[in-house]
Parts: structure tokens; C-alpha cells; sequence
């Protein structure tokens, strides 16, 4: 054959034909998204098999094959995407040959500008060099033959993906790995102003992690909304070339208008919603995907061990341990107990997601599936455990952010609170945020979580600061948007009249402080008379203190300083000093309700402790059917040291969680007493069950009545119950805090506890107090969440208040004892 007729059979291997064709496509307005894509990788194997077939003419070349490897091997060719192709070839023919054949493809392709990613590599070297680099070997796994031997490319492909299943054990924790010091370096595209579509955390590299994943065929990503979100990463690539005419994968501020209207989108802001929506949606894949690949090798390995110590035999199941009402652990993962009936308890979302955070551990992706298919939806307001449940939820910190995430990537968050969507993957724009909106909010309370102490509502606290800044996704003025919208949430959430109030004057102000401080004359007393009267208490000043914090930190590294901590500081101890202007008076104490008297009469009569357990009032849900509020428990006895530890204990020891508890002195006159007078005890307690269902009343009073006597060792049985049971993660809490309010009554010296709730807290805090020798004449216990906040009103034994000095070192015994 003359070089004349290879020349007209190879014309349509022409530079110019090739890139007037490529020019017409990238410009056709209608043809976008995957169909430009495809059709790009179609048009360039056109070209390339062209190139390949005349060069192979040329020299002679027989046994080799052209590959598409990576993005190109997917179909998935951006307009300024390399080209990433291997010559592959048998070996048989000479090395100049070979290297003419690669001469005749690779040059034309620079001629024309675009980027090549090129090897020429025989089926041996091509797998040496895949099992030495995970890179390459990752690449490979996409490989698609474009020209020449089909067969050499089949088995080329076969022995890859061979290799990359029978190396998972080891590959897997490597491209683990790789991923990770990815993140680090290029950061979350869920949350960055100019993200690396590629690169960043969510981006299409994780996208293509996740196709190597499920190659491997230990573990598959959700592909629930995957492939979407992969499309929107690549049309936002796409327009991002075209716009910029260059290779780049950074969504850069100056840009980001022109690639919103090449997408047909409104602006950048809904660019960047967009995208963080995808991002989302590849890092949510990605976290269940890697957690699935560890448990997988990681059962894959003790398996053989656990085969040998039981002979052969079936493995055994995994341990399921409780963790709260219907929600238990298993292999890892919190997961749904057999009994649990999410049809019939509105409630087990939160208490699922609560228990998840307190304990540090995964929410399985299959659960928060079904939640969100079966779960009933909650009564508004939501009854008072769905409210103390988010609280919990919210008051773990870190753990917190995943298990957040996981409820939010099934739709659940806007479920429970339908104001969320407006602030979902909000951008801002002020480059001082780290996080978009929502994330900010869900922040602000992992930071809210570690100023619990300072507080005499924590509840309040974190609330407030997931909602600071909820105004955010409306017009106006964020402030006082929020404050309706706050108002109209915490409502719904459950809190009384004087909550509601509270937390919207927390979102309404929650910028008055730092902005006070920071731009104000704090010796101009009309300055810190303006901030008194907005602020109104002493208690909600405490709680914009620690929301300001919380706030400031949750922003970024360049909002939160000691010196701006010192400004705060100061402007809080002006007001204060303006707001205690007037002392509070002494409440009344409150008159036994019937039901207490008739039992104070009965532990009167008896001289033994009566006890009643019931359910408090109900209320109709949306159903119309009725609705628990809790169990009330109501005990009466003769006044006596030890009462409120043992009776703490006995709670404990039957896994009631007390939510609340009220605990009075009362003497009773002599004629409801048949003659006779006497101190009573009065202990009102409101109690949910662990898990199971209630004991019964008579069992309670049977172990207080031998926890007063003495026959029952309440402190070993809680500790041999402890120790029964393997200690598992969870949180760590801020440390106790016990300290004694400065006037908080007359009669009595007020020990105030704030930690976090634990079983056995309140048995641990009445035995402190018995072994300081003073004597409890009133207790007011609450359970907001995870935080105990208690106050306890205690004289010495001659029913005096403590002096100072005494006073002080109660408290301090009793911190060292709950530390």
C-alpha cells in the first residue's frame, strides 16, 4: 500500500476535522450534561481509533490495543478533561516499532493542545505497575478498549479486577487513606466558598472511590440520589471549562455567576446550594461506604478465630446491648431493638439519634431509612420526652455533627422542623463562616455543649443557638426574622409560654452583646441600661453570654478572641450589676396537692414509706388518641437521714430515669394526723423507664424500706451492675460544677449541681450530702437532656443555713465526688 492511499484512508484522522467537529459540539447550546459528555468520548474514540488504525498500518504493529482508562474510560470526558490512555501491547513486537506506534497517537493529540495522560505498557507490566500504585491500579478498573485487540484489553481487565478483589483486604484501608489525607488537604466541598469539584471532600474523586468500592464487592454506596448528585458535580464542571476556557476544577468566586447561568440557575447562590446538595450527598455515601468496608474486613478477620474457639461451629451473632427504649447497639451501630415499633412511637427518631450521640456511635443507614419511611410523625407540640431527646441530642458535642447528618440525609431533619429547609445548605458569603448555614447552627450547638455549666438552663441554651440564626433563609434583617421564627419552633417543640419567650429574645439579640462591647462606650451607663432592658434577667443574660460564645466559636478562627472574650466579659458584669438591682423575694412554698396529703397521711399513720406510680394527664395527638406526658411517682415517709440518697438508689437500680424531682419538708397539723404531728418527707418525681416496662409500685416501696434499714447495699449493687457490663464510649461531658447561689434563700443554703445525667447521679449526690453532715430540707431536681441541673436547699442539723465558709466546702466535697 502507497503512502498516498493511507493518507485518503486515515483522513478522517485529520487534527483540524477532529477539532472543528469537538469546537461544533461544546458550542451547541441544547446538547449538555451527559449526552455532550458521551457524545465527546464517542467523537474522540472516533478520532483516536482512526490515528490508531493508520499508525498500526504504518509500523507494523500487531497484538496491541488503545485504552481508555479513568474519567475517559467512563464515558465521561469534560471539555477540558485529559485524555488518560494506554497503548497496550503483547510483547511480540520490536521496541521501535512500538514506539513509532506511540509516536503516531500521542503527537497528534498534543498538536491540538490537550492535556494526555499516557503509557505504553504490555498486560504483565500493566499489572506489576497496578499492584505497586493504587493510582494506577484505581484506573484501570475503569478500562475501555478504543482500537485494535479487544481480546488483550478483555483479559487485561479481567486480571485487574481479580487482583483488586482478592487485594481488598489491603487496597481498601490504602484508598481509605487516600481519601482521607485528601479531605485534609483540600477540605469539605459541602462547605467551601471556592471548592475543588474534584479534589475537596464530596467531590467526584470520592464519587469514583465509592465505583471502586462496590468493584470490590465488599461494600456498596447508597445509590439512593448518588447518581444525581455525580451528574450535577460533572454539568457544574462542564460549564465551569467552558466558562473559563481552561482544565480547572475550582469553582472560583469570580466565576461562579457565569457558570449559574450556563446551568440556567438563578445565581451563584443557587449554584453553590446546588452543589453542596451533591457534596452532601457523596460524603454521606462515603462515610456509610467506609464504615461498611471496616466491618466487613474486620468480621472477615475474627471470623476464622471465633470458627476455631467454637469448633467449627456457627459464628455467633453480635452482641445487641441496650441503649435506651426500643434502641440497642449491634456490631457497631445503633440499630432498632426486635420489639421496637416505630408505627406506633413518634418518638423513637430522637431517641434513636439521642442514644447514637450520647454514645458515640453510628446510626445504621438502614434504620434512619426506615424511620423514615415508618415512623409516625410527632404530635404538635411534641410531648415532653421528643423535646428533652433533642436536647440530649444536641448537648453531645461532636458526635453530635454525624448522626445530624444522617438523619438529615433521609429527609428527617425538615420532618421534625420544617423551617429547616430554608437554611439547608445554605451558602454565606462572608468569607469570616466556615460552614454554610445550617451546618453554623448545628456547630454553634456542639459548641453550646461545652458551656452547659455555665448555665442555669442548658435546655435553653442549645436550643437557642441551633436556632440563632435560623432567619437566615428569609428577607430582612436575619434577628428579627429569627425571632418570629424561633418563636413559632420552640413552640412547636414543646416549651411553655415563658421558654418561648426566652429563646426569642435569645435569637433576637444573639449579636447585641459582642456588638455592645466591641463598638459601644461601656462607661456610658445609658449603653448598659440598653442592654438590661433587652435582655430583661439575669438568667437570660447567662444564656446570651454562653450563646455569644458558642456563637462566635462556631463561625471561625477569626471571630472568637481573649481579647473580645474580655469585652464580653466586661459588658456582662455591667449588666448584671444593673439587672440585680433588686433582690428576689422568698416564694411561697406550695400547698401538698390531695393525692400528697392522703399519702402523707397514710406514711403518718404507718410510719412507713407509701408510695403511688401512675401516669400523668394525657393528651390527645393528631390521631385523637391519647398521649402520655410521663409517670408520676409520689413518695411520703417519716423524715429521716438517708432518705434521699436511698430512695435516688432504688430508682437507679430499677432503671428509672428521673426527669425531674421535687423534695419537701412538710409538717402536717394535728388533726390530719389523727391527733398526732410530725416531719413528713414529700418526694414528687417524674420517672421514664430505661428500657422495658415500669415495676411495679410494690417493689419499689419493698427496696426502700430496705434501703432505709440498711438490708440493701444500694452502692454495691449499682456497682456490680456497672461493672456487669462492658463500659462503652460516649461523650465526654463538661466536668460537674457545684456551686452555692449567692442569695438564694433565706432559710436555707442553696447547693446548686449542674452535670451530666448519669444513672445513679442523684443516689451519688444525697450520699455527698449525708457525709458532709447537713441536712436536705428541699431538693429540686431537673433533667433538660443529658444535663442534670439541681438545687438542693440544705441547714445544719439545727436547721440553720450554713455560713460561708461551711457552705463552700459542701460544695467543693460534693464536685470532688461527682468528678
Amino acid at each position: 500500500m502507497t503512502s498516498t492511499e493511507v493518507t485518503t484512508e486515515s483522513e478522517d484522522s485529520e487534527p483540524s476535522s477532529y477539532a472543528a467537529a469537538r469546537l461544533r459540539l461544546l458550542q451547541e447550546k441544547a446538547q449538555s450534561g451527559p449526552p455532550r459528555r458521551a457524545a465527546l468520548a464517542s467523537l474522540t474514540d472516533d478520532w483516536l481509533t482512526a490515528l490508531f488504525t493508520a499508525a498500526a498500518e504504518q509500523t507494523g504493529v500487531r497484538g496491541a490495543a488503545l485504552v481508555a482508562v479513568g474519567g475517559y474510560g467512563r464515558g465521561e470526558l469534560s471539555p477540558r478533561s485529559d485524555l488518560d490512555l494506554l497503548l497496550l501491547h503483547d510483547g511480540n513486537a520490536d521496541a521501535g516499532a512500538i514506539a513509532s506506534l506511540a509516536d503516531h497517537i500521542w503527537y497528534p493529540v498534543w498538536d491540538l493542545g490537550l492535556a494526555l495522560d499516557h503509557s505504553v505498557r504490555t498486560p504483565a507490566e500493566a499489572r506489576k505497575t497496578a499492584g505497586e500504585d493504587l493510582k494506577v491500579q484505581l484506573g484501570l478498573l475503569d478500562a475501555r478498549p478504543v482500537a485494535g485487540d479487544l481480546g488483550l484489553v478483555a483479559a487485561l481487565r479481567t486480571t485487574v479486577l481479580a487482583d483488586w478483589r482478592n487485594q481488598a483486604p489491603k487496597r481498601l484501608p490504602a484508598l481509605d487513606e487516600l481519601c482521607r489525607e485528601r479531605a485534609e488537604r483540600q477540605g469539605e466541598l459541602q462547605f467551601l466558598l471556592e471548592p475543588d469539584l474534584k479534589e475537596a471532600r464530596g467531590g467526584l474523586r470520592d464519587a469514583t472511590a465509592l465505583r471502586a468500592v462496590a468493584a470490590s464487592w465488599v461494600a456498596d454506596a447508597p445509590r439512593e440520589g448518588l447518581a444525581e448528585a455525580r451528574r450535577a458535580l460533572l454539568d457544574a464542571r462542564d460549564a465551569l471549562h467552558l466558562t473559563t476556557g481552561r482544565a480547572t476544577d475550582r469553582l472560583a468566586l469570580q466565576e461562579q455567576d457565569q457558570v449559574a447561568t450556563a446551568l440556567g440557575l438563578l445565581d451563584a447562590d443557587a449554584l453553590l446550594r446546588q452543589v453542596y446538595e451533591a457534596a452532601r450527598t457523596v460524603s454521606y455515601a462515603t462515610d456509610v461506604t467506609w464504615r461498611e468496608v471496616g466491618r466487613v474486613l474486620r468480621s472477615r478477620s475474627t471470623r476464622p478465630r471465633l470458627r476455631a474457639m467454637l469448633g467449627g461451629g456457627k459464628a455467633a451473632s453480635p452482641e445487641r446491648t441496650p441503649l435506651s427504649e426500643g434502641v440497642v447497639e449491634a456490631d457497631g451501630e445503633v440499630v432498632l431493638a426486635r420489639s421496637a415499633r416505630p408505627e406506633r412511637d413518634p418518638v423513637l427518631v430522637l431517641r434513636a439519634a439521642a442514644a447514637a450521640a450520647q454514645s458515640e456511635l453510628p446510626l445504621s443507614r438502614h434504620v434512619v431509612r426506615h424511620l423514615a419511611t415508618a415512623a409516625r410523625p410527632l404530635p404538635v407540640p411534641w410531648p415532653a420526652e421528643a423535646r428533652e431527646e433533642l436536647v440530649t441530642l444536641l448537648g453531645a458535642g461532636e458526635a453530635t455533627v454525624p448522626v445530624w447528618e444522617a438523619l438529615e440525609a433521609e429527609g428527617l431533619i425538615t420532618r421534625l422542623l420544617p423551617d429547616w429547609e430554608r437554611v439547608h445548605c445554605r451558602p454565606q458569603r462572608n468569607p469570616v463562616h466556615t460552614w454554610t448555614v445550617d451546618r453554623h447552627l448545628v456547630e454553634a450547638a456542639v459548641r453550646a455543649s461545652s458551656l452547659t455549666r455555665r448555665v442555669g438552663r442548658p435546655d435553653l441554651l442549645l436550643v437557642a443557638a441551633l436556632l440563632h440564626d435560623i432567619g437566615k433563609g428569609w428577607p430582612g434583617d436575619h434577628s428579627v426574622a429569627g425571632e418570629v421564627i424561633a418563636r413559632d419552633m420552640a413552640a412547636r417543640i414543646g416549651f411553655d409560654q415563658h421558654d418561648v419567650g426566652v429563646i426569642a429574645t435569645l435569637v433576637r439579640h444573639h449579636l447585641l452583646l459582642i456588638e455592645t462591647a466591641t463598638r459601644r462606650d461601656l462607661d456610658d451607663p445609658a449603653t448598659v441600661r440598653s442592654v438590661a432592658t433587652a435582655v430583661g434577667t439575669t438568667s437570660t443574660l447567662e444564656l446570651l453570654h454562653a450563646l455569644t460564645e458558642a456563637d462566635a466559636l462556631a463561625t471561625g478562627p477569626a471571630a472568637w478572641s481573649t481579647w473580645r472574650a474580655s469585652l464580653v466579659a466586661d459588658l456582662v458584669e455591667r449588666v448584671a450589676t444593673v439587672l440585680a438591682g433588686q433582690a428576689p423575694e422568698e416564694p411561697e412554698p406550695a400547698a401538698p396537692s390531695a393525692e400528697q396529703e392522703r399519702l402523707a397521711i397514710e406514711a403518718l399513720r404507718t410510719g412507713e414509706p407509701v408510695l403511688a406510680l401512675h401516669a400523668q394527664a394525657q393528651t390527645p395527638n393528631e390521631d385523637g388518641e391519647p398521649e402520655p406526658v410521663g409517670v408520676e411517682l409520689l413518695i411520703a415517709l417519716p423524715d429521716r437521714p438517708g432518705v434521699l440518697p436511698a430512695a435516688a438508689g432504688v430508682l437507679a437500680l430499677h432503671r428509672l430515669t428521673v426527669r425531674a424531682a421535687d423534695l419537701r419538708a412538710v409538717e402536717l397539723p394535728a388533726e390530719l394526723g389523727e391527733g398526732r404531728s410530725a416531719d413528713l418527707l414529700l418526694l414528687s418525681w417524674r420517672v421514664a423507664a430505661e428500657y422495658g416496662s415500669l415495676p411495679q409500685a410494690t417493689r419499689l416501696r419493698a427496696d426502700l424500706v430496705r434501703a432505709l434499714d440498711g438490708s440493701l447495699d444500694i452502692r454495691a449493687r449499682l456497682a456490680e451492675r456497672e461493672a456487669a457490663y462492658p463500659r462503652r464510649r460516649g461523650v465526654k461531658a463538661p466536668p460537674p460544677r457545684v456551686t452555692v447561689a449567692a442569695a438564694g434563700s433565706q432559710l436555707a443554703t442553696v447547693i446548686e449541681v449542674r452535670a451530666q445525667d448519669a444513672p445513679g447521679l442523684l443516689h451519688r449526690i444525697g450520699r455527698a450530702l449525708e457525709q458532709c453532715e447537713v441536712r436536705v430540707r428541699s431538693a429540686h431536681v431537673s433533667t433538660l437532656g443529658a444535663n442534670a441541673v439541681d438545687a438542693f436547699y440544705v441547714t445544719d442539723t439545727d436547721g440553720e443555713p450554713l455560713p460561708e465558709v461551711r457552705a463552700a466546702e459542701v460544695a467543693r466535697e460534693v464536685e470532688k465526688t461527682l468528678g
